[in-house]
């Protein structure tokens, strides 16, 4: 894949109307976010190779032994604003002096940002980890590692370069190294070097006019993210084992039920975005998968309606959408869905300054307007994944579906949906199918 060369050392650059993706691969360093301020220092020798865990271990014992107080303005706000303005800032930023500190953020391996909060609740945590405060965040780097006080950890990462697929498999190494060959535990002492000669805390230089733009753009975030619903539930009783046992495809059980929820919600049914990775060509990315078909419709009207179809009448519904879903994914992830086609057709359409009717009728329109947007990353090593919704009115629903068991992470605007109302349609969905299952396993099993 050709994406993990973006993985580490990599940002992405405010600029006016279109952003640069930068990356340094000589850069040997880490940064670090602490109580909003900036540390640095290196993580790979001379020789490209990993220091020895204690001496890390004792550079980030020393980031956490600071007093400094937290800086009155966080300059990570400005990460968080519409692109053009946050390029006009980061001009002022470098006529102020901070060209040094800011290519030391923009080139380091990736972020680290120690929160000293102990959330556990699971609705503060996806919080937390999705957007926090906003005042020990840099959201510009591919990637940025989130621990709080009390060890939960998270990665949020910036989506322009990459796709989950990538950040999964990191994601998978680091709790395997970490679970199965720990370097550092409670009883590890850090390395009796002198970091106060490694450690280097970055000064930012302000003016009144960059204090005057991180505190526009804290009131903008504040204003955003105090309005994002977010709402979860796990459901044990349905893993991947169990599903497959009834001969069923775990990701079209998931969004069928995804689908009944939100039928369960308004009586229709609503454009869908499913994320399908291409990565299997050289620069693949995604393809939509579009889950919503005849078939699944029919389905969710037919559960609405149970006492007029038989409990065998249901099950083979629910059949037919696996069948339809898996083949539509195999599609997908082949190239052959029609999406990023049309999206590259618009794009070139576009710089020619030509209008093609297709691009403005309403039912392209309309399948753009994505309701529902959602993705999953399914492995043992994560607990739950999430990102806002794409469009107002609209919900955002990382799902998975694991051996141990499913859930999903719902989020909305106000004003138009409830988080909770639709994690309570689609537990009451899932209630429905496996009572479907449990009542004809039988005769599936005879057959």
């Amino acid at each position: 894949m050709s994406q993990f060369s973006s993985l580490f050392n990599s940002t992405r650059l405010p600029c006016y109307g279109k952003d640069e993706l930068v990356r340094d691969e000589k850069a040997r360093h880490l940064v670090v976010m602490c109580n909003g301020h900036f540390y640095t220092f290196d993580i790979l020798d001379p020789n490209g190779n990993i220091v020895p865990a204690a001496e890390i271990q004792a550079c980030l014992s020393h980031v956490l032994r600071d007093r400094t107080p937290a800086p009155s303005h966080h300059l990570g706000y400005l990460t968080t604003e519409n692109r053009d303005v946050w390029a006009s800032a980061r001009e002022k930023l470098l006529q102020c002096g901070n060209h040094s500190a800011l290519k030391s953020i923009d080139t380091a391996a990736f972020v680290l940002c120690l929160d000293g909060d102990k959330v556990t609740d699971p609705v503060q945590l996806c919080q937390t980890f999705l957007h926090g405060n906003g005042t020990n965040r840099w959201f510009d780097k591919s990637f940025s590692l989130v621990v709080l006080r009390n060890g939960k950890a998270a990665m949020n990462f910036e989506h322009s370069w990459g796709d989950g697929v990538a950040v999964l498999r990191l994601f998978r190494e680091i709790f395997k190294d970490s679970t199965e060959r720990p370097r550092v535990h409670k009883a590890s002492a850090p390395a009796k070097i002198d970091v106060a000669d490694r450690v280097k805390r970055l000064d930012i230089n302000l003016d009144a006019s960059l204090t005057a733009s991180i505190e526009t753009a804290r009131a903008k975030f504040d204003n955003q993210v105090n309005s994002l619903g977010i709402n979860l539930c796990e459901y044990p009783h349905v893993n991947k084992a169990y599903v497959k046992q009834h001969r069923l495809s775990p990701d079209s059980f998931m969004q069928l039920a995804l689908q009944m929820a939100f039928y369960k919600m308004t009586g229709t049914t609503t454009a869908t975005y499913e994320s399908c990775s291409t990565s299997a060509f050289r620069h693949g990315r995604t393809e939509t998968m579009r889950p919503v078909t005849v078939l699944t419709k029919q389905c969710c009207e037919a559960f609405a309606q149970q006492t007029e179809h038989s409990a065998a009448e249901l099950r083979a519904m629910i059949d037919a959408c696996s069948a339809a879903h898996n083949n539509l994914l195999k599609q997908a992830a082949m190239g052959q869905g029609f999406d990023r086609h049309l999206f590259a057709l618009r794009k070139i359409a576009e710089t020619h300054d030509r209008e093609v009717d297709i691009f403005t009728d309403p039912a392209y329109s309309g399948i753009n307007h994505n309701i529902l947007s959602t993705s999953t990353l399914n492995d043992a090593s994560v607990e739950i994944g999430g990102f806002a919704p794409v469009v107002p009115d609209g919900f955002g629903i990382g799902y998975g579906i694991t051996n141990a068991r499913s859930g999903i992470n719902v989020t909305s605007y106000p004003g138009s949906h409830n988080p909770k109302d639709f994690i309570d349609c689609f537990r009451s969905s899932l209630d429905d199918m496996c009572n479907v299952l449990e009542s004809t396993k039988h005769a599936i099993q005879k057959h």
